[in-house]
């Protein structure tokens, strides 16, 4: 999950989205980093075998429940933003780093692809010319995106070899459920849309939530202005406990746990236990 920079009225929007917008890749880190040697994290994805995929300044990086950290994955060092997947197909986008082969683009990476959990990655669109915060896809193949010159919202409905510009929308953060509909985060509340984002309504009863992540089990999770985690399914929004400071990155994994990283660092949740996987500071 990946961010645009918004006016917004609450102190932990501003501030979630602020610490996205990263300009500047430096070089790569060494085999076994601390948290802090990653830069801002951006996106938090799962692998589906145990591990996520953690999109961060200085390229990807895998993490472990048991808190092991490996990368840069396939020695990328781009600024890796709006990482994402559907099904065994990873999206990403961002700013190249300092070996980032010349292909991917500059100075934005466009919408790159990969199919090997993020060993290799190739062009799909937009190469050289934006770059995105917000990216989601479906299992199905689509694509939204939100660019950094514009608050239109882009859709791809075959993993990106067409694009269809859809609704204005300044959102900080998007995510497309199993069923299909496309939530967004806004200033105004979370909003809906059920074709594919060329129209939106807002959510009755929602929280005021600044980051949502696709939930694998169905539905959304987010964290909302105040701190709160929440889930969605079937409808109904359940509050899940609370983080601690500004999330940076949330993520959501097949077997159920929630993943993000907050003040305390990468945090894994299962249920009501929270358990800190990475600090924030090595100690």
């Amino acid at each position: 999950m990946r961010f645009r920079t918004l006016a917004l009225t609450t102190g932990a929007l501003t501030a979630a989205l602020v610490v996205a917008g990263c300009t500047s890749p430096t070089t790569p880190t060494p085999a076994s980093p601390a948290l802090e040697d990653l830069g801002h994290v951006h996106g938090i994805v799962d692998t589906g075998d145990g591990t996520v995929l953690l999109g961060t300044h200085t390229g990807l990086y895998t993490l472990t429940e048991d808190g092991a950290v490996a990368g840069p994955v396939g020695g990328h060092d781009f600024d890796a933003m709006g990482l994402t997947r559907a099904g065994d197909v990873f999206y990403a986008s961002g700013h190249p780093g300092p070996t980032t082969p010349p292909e991917l683009g500059a100075p934005h990476l466009g919408v790159l692809r990969s199919t090997d959990a993020g060993r290799s990655w190739e062009p799909v669109a937009f190469t050289g010319q934006e770059d995105f915060h917000v990216l989601t896809a479906s299992g199905a193949g689509a694509i939204y995106g939100i660019g950094s010159s514009s608050s239109t919202v882009r859709t791809s409905p075959d993993g990106g070899a067409t694009w269809i510009d859809g609704a204005e929308l300044p959102a900080a953060d998007l995510a497309v459920a199993a069923d299909g509909i496309l939530y967004a985060a806004t200033q105004q509340g979370v909003q809906e849309s059920r074709d594919a984002g060329t129209t939106f309504t807002a959510v009755p009863d929602a929280p005021l939530l600044y980051m949502l992540e696709a939930d694998p089990g169905g539905g959304v999770a987010g964290v909302d202005t105040e701190g709160s985690l929440w889930r969605l399914i079937d409808g109904s929004w359940t509050r899940l406990g609370t983080t601690t400071g500004t999330v940076q990155a949330l993520g959501a994994t097949a077997d159920g746990a929630i993943v993000l990283l907050d003040d305390r660092g990468i945090v894994w949740i299962r249920g009501t236990e929270s358990t800190t996987v990475l600090p924030a500071s090595a100690s």
